[in-house]
């Protein structure tokens, strides 16, 4: 664990993920993950708890095993982000508060090192305080808010320092 685990909620958020993966390291494990995150994106006591202090990206809990993160976002302020992927992991996004849309893209011409992917908007969606979506490995995404939001987001292994491809949209 990367990071001591704050709170019983979290220990049990965490360990029920665990599980899930255990049971199934694929898609039906993860989607059982996002049902149960919707279940603590409204619970007021954890999202203070938890967003007190977060900044921008705070790493709340990383498993041994499976490698996956969960991590808090306090965004302030107005953004739109580039479309991206996980760089070959999956990602959960969970709405705590503040409302984020978010576009999921179809490649057009593939992303190289070298030079940026083309894409175009597929769907467009409001996620909401309580809603979660899963991005497994290699859906393109790009949130965008107007104004504060707070979201946690599960990552299937810690991204830092992961380089991704760059898409641009057409």
């Amino acid at each position: 664990m990367a990071e001591a685990i704050l709170d019983t909620k979290l220990e049990h958020l965490a360990r029920d993920f665990h599980a899930y993966l255990a049971a199934d390291n694929g898609p039906a494990g993860r989607v059982k993950i996002v049902e149960r995150l919707k279940q603590v994106l409204t619970d007021a006591d954890f999202i203070t708890t938890h967003f007190a202090d977060a900044g921008n990206r705070k790493l709340l809990y990383e498993d041994p095993d499976f490698r996956f993160c969960i991590l808090a976002h306090n965004y302030e302020g107005a953004a739109q982000s580039r479309p991206h992927d996980h760089a070959g992991s999956w990602a959960i996004y969970g709405q705590a508060e503040g409302e984020t849309e978010m576009t999921e893209w179809e490649v057009v011409e593939p992303a190289s090192e070298d030079k940026p992917g083309k894409v175009r908007p597929r769907t467009v969606y409001t996620m909401t305080p309580g809603s979660a979506y899963l991005y497994d490995e290699g859906v393109l995404h790009s949130p965008r808010r107007e104004s504060a939001t707070r979201l946690i987001r599960i990552e299937g292994r810690n991204l830092d320092g992961v380089k991704r491809l760059s898409y641009e949209a057409i």
